[in-house]
């Protein structure tokens, strides 16, 4: 591998481009290469963060409450909407292009030197290599904490080389990528509780016996202490001013009470879920339940019924389970006109069941679809199929002329909403930017 200085769009081009030439590496090949980085970033306090849905919202209520503490704090997550830095945060601020170049350039000229040096060949993944930056960036930066988001699962991610985190935090299951993880809840449970360490507590949220199982199994095999999290546990809840009034009855801080910015009302579960992390963290480094609940009130994350334009809501679910949270937030929301979906998918997500309960529902006045700009995308013939008989249906060729189309029927009192995919949310947020910016010229 010939030695090379790469720019910023160098490096996040490369990147981009590593899926098409590179195989999935064993867990010991990527753990044997972070060792020879140094294993960077684990002189941190590491917090480790898997499950189906809810994980990067963890992560951004844990990661606002401890900047807010005044913490030194690092966000690795997944995935972009728009902009691939967007992974990396420092205090809330993404990784600069000039860092982001640095630190891409230094995994490069490691892995070379590895190769050279053990007479193999590898090559990190797309995945493994943004965390890689993220571990030296980190490192670089002195965090006091990093807060690290699994990808698709636990047991073989990347990030599972880190060996002593102070807290895993594993979220709701729900079927989704179950091509790699499993056809089962309990399956793919088993592949996300692969986080749990021994002797590390581990934060769980409580749903299917059969799910609770496997992880309680897990963390007694790893002696990790078990902190399970439920409904019960959330004691007032109000929907109010696009907000949501959380409140919770906690061990170490007794009684939590924040308004959440959001109108998503799932999110007092991942609100709830990073409480309990943080109430783990406050054993060696107190955290108030000022500080907390000022944190939890502070805290956005983008392309979770993020309003967008006014009246116009975009939120990532991208299945079943996610699907019915987004709805129910939707049912909450107060409209006293009429509602508009734009809806687009992968094709490798359960679609139909995402479909069916849209239509259950009942909530919106018309749905707009449209294949997205990628090739993991539905076929427009696929999405006709999928929505096939439904009334009040209409195929569009993007859902930049889908959205377009929705905003010009959209009377003052109506409300706008697109969901379905991650990769939806990002599009659509990318042109909603260009268009508000050609607005202002």
């Amino acid at each position: 591998m010939e030695k090379k200085s790469y720019t910023y769009e160098e490096a996040v081009d490369y990147a981009l481009q590593i899926p098409k030439f590179t195989k999935k590496n064993t867990p010991e090949d990527t753990r044997r290469f972070y060792e020879y980085l140094g294993r960077p970033g684990e002189r941190s306090g590491l917090i480790h963060v898997a499950g189906t849905n809810g994980k990067g919202s963890v992560c951004s209520y844990i990661n606002a409450v401890l900047s807010g503490a005044g913490r030194r704090t690092g966000l690795f997550t997944s995935p972009h909407l728009v902009d691939v830095r967007e992974r990396f945060r420092l205090d809330g601020e993404m990784i600069s292009k000039e860092e982001f170049a640095r630190c891409f350039n230094q995994v490069m000229d490691s892995v070379k030197a590895f190769c050279e040096k053990n007479q193999e060949e590898y090559h990190p993944t797309f995945f493994e290599m943004l965390f890689f930056i993220s571990m030296l960036w980190f490192q670089e930066k002195r965090a006091d904490y990093i807060i690290l988001e699994t990808g698709m699962g636990g047991r073989l991610d990347a990030t599972n080389v880190i060996e002593k985190p102070l807290v895993t935090v594993i979220t709701r299951i729900g079927l989704d990528h179950t091509e790699y993880l499993g056809n089962t809840k309990a399956e793919i449970a088993a592949e996300k509780a692969g986080i749990i360490k021994k002797g590390v507590p581990v934060v769980f949220w409580e749903q299917e016996e059969e799910v609770n199982e496997v992880i309680v199994k897990k963390a007694r095999e790893m002696s990790a202490e078990v902190i399970p999290v439920s409904e019960k546990q959330v004691v007032l809840f109000k929907f109010k001013n696009k907000s949501v009034d959380f409140s919770m009855r906690s061990g170490y801080y007794e009684y939590i009470r924040a308004s959440l910015s959001t109108r998503a009302v799932y999110q007092k579960e991942n609100a709830a879920l990073a409480v309990c992390a943080l109430e783990v963290l406050s054993r060696s480094c107190p955290i108030t339940r000022q500080q907390v609940e000022n944190g939890l009130s502070q805290a956005k994350w983008e392309g979770r019924m993020e309003e967008v334009l006014p009246g116009v809501f975009i939120d990532g679910a991208h299945n079943e389970d996610g699907m019915q949270a987004f709805l129910e937030s939707v049912r909450e929301d107060g409209c006293r006109g009429k509602r508009h979906l734009l809806f687009s998918a992968v094709a490798d997500k359960r679609v139909e069941p995402m479909a069916q309960r849209i239509v259950d529902s009942g909530l919106f006045e018309d749905v707009a679809i449209a294949r997205l700009d990628s090739a993991r995308s539905l076929t427009e013939e696929q999405l006709d199929s999928l929505w096939s008989g439904r009334n009040q249906v209409r195929l569009y060729h993007s859902p930049e002329q889908a959205m377009e189309a929705l905003l010009e029927k959209k009377r003052p009192e109506d409300e706008v909403y697109a969901a379905g995919s991650l990769y939806l949310a990002g599009q659509l947020k990318a042109y909603l930017e260009k268009r508000k910016q050609k607005q202002q010229l």
